[in-house]
């Protein structure tokens, strides 16, 4: 599944940038900053809700073609999960890098859609909640073994151009392609990917 939705991404992108060309290029920097929610797909499954955290960074944005460019984003956010007992919770930070074709409608306002590749690398780990008692559970007691993550990303989201400033809302949902613990065939985890959603609110500025 995850080698076919890769294919296919790749293929559209492939395909839209096949575009007229602008006279004149599209060149915006700014920042984003909003919330998460985030939960681990673990394979035997661990019951869990979604644990909220924070992610924002830097934006490139450069549009060379008709509807289509290119984004590039320097983030940090807050992944993790938490147990639905409500008994624990453990926060992962990331350095991430997506890298992501910019769809959109509109000339002055615009609708948008943004998809792609992403990477990132796990900075600090923390137990927000432990109440388990001499749990033997290994998603409790071991450190993350594989801090390099890859994955997808894709959202939806509205901006207003107000005098060459862009103001921007963006709802994003990020899937991790790879696992967080060791998944050889002597582990007891055969998956362990980061899965969470959200909304960032943006400020950019278009370069002349």
């Amino acid at each position: 599944m995850r080698k076919y939705l890769s294919i296919i991404l790749f293929a559209i992108t492939t395909c839209l940038f096949g575009q007229a060309r602008l006279d004149r290029p599209e060149i915006y920097i700014g920042t984003s900053l909003g919330v998460s929610g985030s939960m681990v797909m673990f394979k035997p499954a661990v019951s869990q809700t979604y644990l909220s955290g924070y992610n924002g960074g830097l934006v490139f944005r450069y549009i060379a073609e008709k509807n289509v460019g290119m984004q590039a984003e320097l983030n940090f956010s807050q992944r993790g999960w938490s147990e639905s007992n409500g008994l624990y919770e453990r926060q992962l930070n990331y350095i991430e890098l997506p890298f992501m074709t910019h769809i959109f409608v509109g000339k002055k306002n615009r609708v948008f859609l943004n998809f792609g590749p992403k990477i990132a690398y796990l900075v600090s780990e923390k137990e927000l909640k432990n109440s388990t008692l001499n749990s033997t559970d290994i998603q409790h007691t071991t450190f993350i073994q594989n801090p390099f993550d890859y994955g997808l990303c894709t959202g939806l989201g509205v901006l207003f151009n107000i005098r060459g400033n862009i103001l921007q809302l963006d709802t994003r949902a990020n899937f991790g392609l790879s696992d967080i613990f060791s998944n050889d065939k002597r582990d007891y985890f055969d998956t362990s990917n980061n899965l969470n959603v959200s909304v960032n609110l943006g400020w950019l500025i278009q370069l002349k």
